[in-house]
């Protein structure tokens, strides 16, 4: 199913993931690769790991100012995250060089909602610890931060809700979860990078094996609408037509695998707007809230009449997603 989300159309300033390196680390790593292969794709794979860590604007430290910190262990160090009122737990989930805070626009429409919203730095990210991330280590920071929090619902951003699939496919159960802008694949980035860096096939291939060997899976085996599979989590997928960093189709295609999925299109949002545009919040924060509260679309409470009190087009969508309960012809 696929609707539209109205959104004041303007361009997008967005740039690709990985612009050209600097020609003197591509150099560099091209000469390295000619004599020691080995260390050229050990250099490589941390180059794709590492993060970029931007300071946040004085509008997202207003923000979590009103929220109230805490901190979560992880893997050895601590993820810092932030929780905004109270209700049932969602999830924010920035995508890759990002901060919880970029999702701060999403909390007051939750806490009108009756909801919290937890936001926080991923792993390599913000103010948490270390210094890569990469997918699997998102879906894992992911799932340690719902376990703490009981998050009932996920609104996840770019690589983030690659991240959150991930966790979702490893057992995490969601009750509602929304994708902003999500990849396909892992494997996109990673072409983009190698290409960045101009390596050649060789030390491309020593570099995929020194990261799938780190994952235990192939990059291939990250693809999203692999990864749907018989997901039963209803899934809002938000995407904007114009985004110049994830293809649409990208969006497109995970929202077709996934089983019920929604598929909402933007225009002239690009991949960085598309978190702080009203109508976007508002749809995100609505689907969520509906899921949670037992209530439909429409507004109409389900919790206490069953799905008697849902409209038909809700209906059919609690039908899809719980198939035990279909009425009998």
């Amino acid at each position: 199913m696929e609707s539209a989300v109205r959104v004041a159309s303007d361009n997008s300033t967005n740039v690709r993931s990985y612009p050209k390196a600097p020609w003197l680390v591509r150099a560099g790593l091209g000469a390295a690769g000619a004599v020691a292969r080995p260390l050229a794709a050990r250099v490589g794979e941390r180059l794709f790991l590492t993060p970029p860590r931007h300071g946040a604007p004085e509008r997202e430290r207003e923000a979590l100012s009103r929220a109230v910190p805490f901190s979560v262990p992880f893997r050895g160090g601590r993820l810092q995250a932030w929780r905004f009122g109270e209700g049932p737990a969602v999830l924010l989930v920035h995508g890759w060089g990002g901060r919880g805070g970029q999702l701060s626009a999403f909390a007051p429409a939750l806490a009108e909602a009756g909801c919290a919203a937890v936001t926080f730095d991923g792993p390599g990210h913000g103010s948490s610890s270390g210094s890569l991330a990469s997918v699997p280590l998102f879906g894992e920071a992911v799932a340690a931060l719902a376990r703490q929090v009981g998050a009932r619902a996920a609104i996840a951003h770019s690589m983030g809700a690659a991240g959150t699939g991930v966790a979702l496919a490893s057992g995490l159960d969601l009750q509602a979860a929304v994708f902003l802008g999500p990849p396909r694949s892992p494997s996109a980035f990673f072409h983009q990078f190698c290409s960045a860096l101009d390596l050649g096939p060789d030390l491309r291939l020593a570099v995929r094996e020194r990261l799938e060997r780190r994952f235990g899976m192939a990059l291939a085996d990250f693809d999203m609408p692999r990864l749907a599979g018989d997901r039963d989590t209803p899934l809002l997928v938000i995407h904007d037509r114009g985004d110049a960093e994830v293809p649409w189709a990208d969006g497109a295609a995970i929202a077709r695998a996934w089983p019920g999925a929604e598929l909402a299109t933007t225009e002239g949002l690009g991949h960085r707007r598309i978190l702080r545009d009203p109508g976007v919040v508002a749809r995100a924060a609505a689907f969520v809230a509906g899921r949670l509260q037992g209530r439909c679309d429409c507004g109409r409470p389900a919790a206490d009449a069953g799905v008697q009190a849902l409209c038909d087009r809700c209906l059919l969508e609690y039908e899809l997603f719980h198939p035990a309960s279909r009425r009998r012809a």
